[in-house]
């Protein structure tokens, strides 16, 4: 693994926390009744599928932490098996978005679905990239990277609403803010040590398009 790179599975772990409180009022703070709405988007109750979509999409959080661990302790065919596990996992945490979706499009704010909806479409292209590119470890890194920054959205549009009361378009376009400023900074660390950062200036690109339709869809 790349030096600059050697604790990115420790940093991943940021993730966790963030997730817990992103996530308490709406989930994880209803344990182990469940009964309240999931949000103020859906106004419906907790389901099974939302269990569902919560359990893959935790699985595919530690993965973040886990692959890179493993990496940094020369654990390369525990990588290389759980990288292939992540091939069923991938396609179950992406059709776990299918319940959210269609409740949100039966809620009074239908045009919100946009953002699972293009969460989604980032983390396929991203993931499809990485997969692409698994020979080129760090291209295929860089990738994976991007997938994680996917995570940030949900994260920032509850701690956003529910913790700092903000609005949610202030919150999103704060997000965008924060997720250029991480990769314009990865990309000074790559040209520093002669990098390839060519993989994050297309995950840049991805995010423009996102949040450019985000605001003028929303």
């Amino acid at each position: 693994m790349e030096k600059a790179y050697k604790n990115i599975g420790y940093i991943m772990l940021i993730l966790v926390p963030l997730v817990i409180l992103a996530f308490y009022k709406t989930y994880f703070g209803q344990f182990p009744d469940f009964n309240e709405n999931t949000s103020a988007l859906s106004h419906s109750k907790i389901s099974i599928f939302d269990h569902i979509h919560v359990f893959f999409a935790s699985l595919w959080i530690l993965l973040f932490i886990i692959q890179p661990l493993l990496i940094r302790f020369r654990k390369y065919k525990s990588h290389k098996i759980i990288g292939k596990v992540s091939y069923f996992l991938f396609p179950i945490l992406i059709l776990s978005f299918i319940h959210p979706i269609f409740r949100i499009l039966q809620a009074d704010h239908a045009m919100l679905a946009y953002l699972p909806i293009s969460d989604a479409v980032l983390l396929i292209l991203f993931y499809v990239l990485a997969i692409y590119h698994k020979k080129d470890t760090p291209k295929h890194m860089r990738y994976i990277i991007g997938t994680a920054a996917v995570f940030i959205g949900p994260i920032f549009g509850r701690i956003g609403p529910y913790i700092f009361d903000l609005h949610p378009r202030t919150i999103n376009n704060i997000k965008f803010i924060f997720i250029y400023l991480l990769f314009t900074g990865l990309i000074v660390l790559d040209k520093k040590y002669g990098r390839n950062f060519i993989p994050y200036i297309i995950i840049i690109c991805g995010m423009i398009i996102k949040q450019i339709l985000f605001n003028v869809l929303l």
